[in-house]
């Protein structure tokens, strides 16, 4: 989380039909018990009144901040989630009879997970820019997607067919298809993890999941149940951070700490400002403004630097191209990679895809992206 989204009708109707929301558009297809809960909660008045009424109205009415939180506590059907009414009753009853508890974790935590998935479809796109490279994370929390060259890579272009690269030996292993639009190449795999010479980040609420087991508690709370392998790779992804110096992450509202930290990076080297799923709960008008300050620090930098967002669709409405827009459908859970504000692909949620728009497929096969 970055900043605070503007005040929004605090209703246990708006509630509900967030909760219905989510439960369609983005836990539908990925998480069946996160969908069958959401959507109960979304019929459920008496739970929403409970909700609206003791929440306030913007971040902490997030469902992902609520399902966490219960998990976190160690609600009933923690690990696989309620999946039928007599299920749903049990959670019900807990989460009511601890809701102080639950509320403190809600106000007191960001919804946003760091995902180092995120890197498998990052990576194709650092590898290609001048090296070496000094990386920003915007939305940075636990840092875990600074340092890219940790883990082991693997494309999957079609069955049996394979590239990888990155650090052999690593307990994490990315793994990402690869697809292209139309009849188009795929472009290649990167043949090696960028130089990184220089990483920072800034997040209003840094975590250090290293340091502090509860921060890593919190984290795995956030993936959902079912997905072990994910909450594998975190806590593998956290074991290997303890191996390597930590990177440097301001705790700060972004417009107020990006300038300072950006005229940081060494002159020598290719700055890159990038972010992963940060953006969504900003209000538009933040957007904006943070898009102005991208831009400046980029053209007043004395050297070469660029912007890497992947965002979900309409978050930075002006990148997502109206040929992609048009083919959207409104449960797309993927994002939008842009390089510069030119979209280049779609990726998973967490990168375990990634498919090259035509853009992407012939800025990746010329060997380097197109940035205008």
């Amino acid at each position: 989380m970055l900043v605070n989204v503007v005040n929004v009708v605090n209703s246990a109707q708006t509630v509900a039909d967030r909760y219905r929301e989510f439960s369609w558009q983005q836990a539908r297809g990925r998480s069946d018990a996160h969908a069958e809960l959401t959507a109960r909660i979304s019929h459920d008045a008496e739970f929403c009144d409970l909700l609206s009424g003791s929440l306030p109205a913007g971040n902490p009415q997030q469902p992902s901040l609520l399902l966490a939180a219960v998990r976190y506590l160690d609600g009933p059907h923690a690990e696989h989630g309620p999946r039928d009414e007599t299920a749903y009753g049990r959670w019900r009853e807990w989460t009511i009879r601890h809701w102080d508890e639950v509320r403190t974790v809600i106000m007191g935590r960001a919804g946003r997970t760091n995902d180092p998935g995120h890197c498998a479809t990052l990576l194709p796109l650092l590898a290609r820019l001048p090296q070496p490279l000094a990386l920003l994370e915007v939305g940075a929390s636990a840092g875990l997607c600074l340092r890219p060259e940790l883990y082991r890579y693997r494309y999957e272009q079609a069955p049996g067919r394979a590239a990888a690269c990155g650090a052999s030996g690593s307990p994490v292993t990315l793994t990402c298809r690869t697809s292209a639009a139309g009849a188009g190449p795929v472009p290649e795999a990167p043949a090696r993890v960028p130089e990184i010479v220089w990483r920072a980040g800034v997040d209003l609420d840094p975590l250090d999941p290293v340091a502090d087991p509860d921060d890593l508690r919190w984290l795995r709370a956030l993936v959902w149940p079912g997905d072990g392998d994910r909450a594998e790779r975190l806590v593998a992804a956290v074991g290997l951070a303890r191996t390597a110096p930590r990177p440097r992450i301001v705790r700060g509202d972004l417009l107020d700490e990006l300038p300072a930290l950006a005229a940081e990076a060494p002159p020598g080297a290719t700055l890159v400002i990038f972010h992963s799923a940060a953006l969504a709960l900003l209000p538009a008008d933040r957007r904006e403004r943070f898009a102005a300050v991208v831009r400046s620090l980029l053209a007043g930098r004395e050297g070469r630097g660029h912007w890497i967002s992947q965002e979900q669709h309409g978050v930075l409405p002006w990148i997502t191209d109206p040929a992609h827009r048009a083919a959207l459908r409104p449960e797309d859970a993927s994002l939008t990679l842009a390089l510069d504000e030119r979209p280049l692909a779609l990726t998973g949620p967490y990168g375990e895809s990634l498919h090259w728009l035509a853009e992407g497929i012939s800025a990746g096969t010329a060997g380097q992206p197109a940035t205008g």
